[in-house]
């Protein structure tokens, strides 16, 4: 901490206000509420669903928000988002209040601290996992520990240097913004170049190319369509070996066992009956398949590659409607791929090979992007710490 800031609780530089319940007494006035889902991750407000409601008159006028008020989430949350989010009301007109699982934060002394420079610094306690720590559990439901949160210190450098860090810091994140929009255009690009390369497959079929759909496949002989064994949790455990189980829930369950004549060492192509009809390749290796997966074996490996039959399948299945239920009979899964297109084996064998590069390439520029994605994040979280441990350049003259 530089000479010159001081430090205080948040309790001692900001008023707390709990948030508005529906009243039951007139008279009544008609206001916004704004709800923790109204909270965008940049620590904003998302105004496009807020609830208008008919509250108290008298409970509203302690609780309007006012331009520069701070709304904290004081109970919500979830297993993989701690409560204690933040969100700057920026609105000057209109009649607005906050919902009974918020409280507002409005600064007690505007010449001791900028509202923005509180904004941005409770963004960050945020951020490293500070309200973490503060939350109990009720019924699912994470909770505030008020006190351990008004007891939060916050260091003040004199409000011109408060100021300076918050024209740094928005200028920072606008350039973060625009970047982090390029890396996820370029993401969503990349993703998209293997799905154009499967749509050219349908859309330029050869004039010896066939038509087919996987129940015609089935019933001439070129492809078995069967389900997995029934392998209880139990025997699961009891069975320890070396070969793995492949269920719906994930690709490798992580269990492993041997279950004599249901042990494939073969090429096949198999799918999750209860994990949204998913498709893998399975490649030659020992492997069961419990009662939640179909397999798929092509009896006739002259006419059918298994890697293009896998892109075929995968593609289709992105374009259908799945409702799947646990007991459902693999013959379901044949009414939803009625449009095969099967040239020649040369020509699959080739497709499949260049279809697998592009995948390849993809899931390259793909990592590269996400990896640039994450680095940008920790760049503003860098930014950050600097600008509140006093750190982010000196301040002017």
């Amino acid at each position: 901490m530089r000479n010159g800031w001081k430090t205080k609780t948040l309790e001692e530089v900001c008023q707390f206000t709990n948030g508005l319940w529906k009243g039951e007494k007139p008279p009544f006035v008609r206001v916004g509420v704004i709800r923790n889902t109204n909270f965008t991750k940049e620590g904003l407000l998302n105004d496009s669903d807020i609830a208008y409601l008919d509250v108290e008159a008298k409970k509203f006028a302690t609780r309007r928000l006012q331009f520069g008020d701070l709304i904290l989430e004081k109970s919500g949350g979830g297993p993989k988002q701690a409560v204690g989010r933040v969100a700057l009301f920026d609105k000057s007109d209109g009649d607005f209040s906050f919902s009974n699982f918020t409280s507002a934060l409005r600064v007690l002394d505007p010449d001791e601290l900028d509202f923005r420079y509180l904004h941005k610094f409770l963004c960050w306690t945020y951020g490293s996992g500070l309200t973490e720590r503060m939350q109990s559990h009720s019924t699912g439901i994470r909770n505030l520990n008020a006190n351990a949160y008004k007891g939060i210190q916050i260091g003040l450098p004199p409000l011109p240097e408060q100021q300076r860090i918050v024209r740094l810091l928005d200028e920072a994140f606008k350039g973060i913004a625009t970047a982090k929009a390029n890396a996820e255009k370029n993401l969503q690009n990349a993703s998209a170049l293997f799905d154009s390369q499967l749509q050219s497959v349908f859309a330029h079929r050869g004039a010896t190319w066939m038509q087919e759909s996987l129940e015609s496949l089935v019933s001439s002989g070129a492809v078995q369509l069967t389900r997995g064994k029934v392998i209880s949790k139990k025997d699961l455990a009891a069975t320890p070996g070396e070969y793995p189980v492949y269920s719906s829930a994930r690709e490798n369950n992580g269990q492993f066992g041997a279950y004599g004549h249901f042990m494939f060492d073969e090429e096949l192509i198999t799918w999750s009956v209860d994990g949204g009809g998913r498709l893998f390749h399975r490649q030659r290796h020992k492997f069961s398949v419990t009662n939640v997966g179909g397999i798929l074996r092509i009896l006739r490996p002259d006419q059918l590659s298994y890697a293009y039959l896998y892109r075929v399948l995968s593609y289709l299945h992105a374009q259908v409607r799945f409702d799947w239920v646990r007991k459902a009979h693999p013959s379901v899964i044949l009414k939803l791929y009625d449009d095969i297109p099967v040239p020649p084996l040369a020509i699959q064998t080739r497709l499949a090979v260049s279809l697998e590069e592009v995948e390849r390439e993809t899931k390259q520029l793909e990592a590269i992007y996400e990896r640039k994605l994450v680095a940008l994040e920790e760049l503003k979280t860098s930014l950050l710490h600097q600008a509140f441990t006093g750190q982010l350049g000196a301040p002017t003259a």
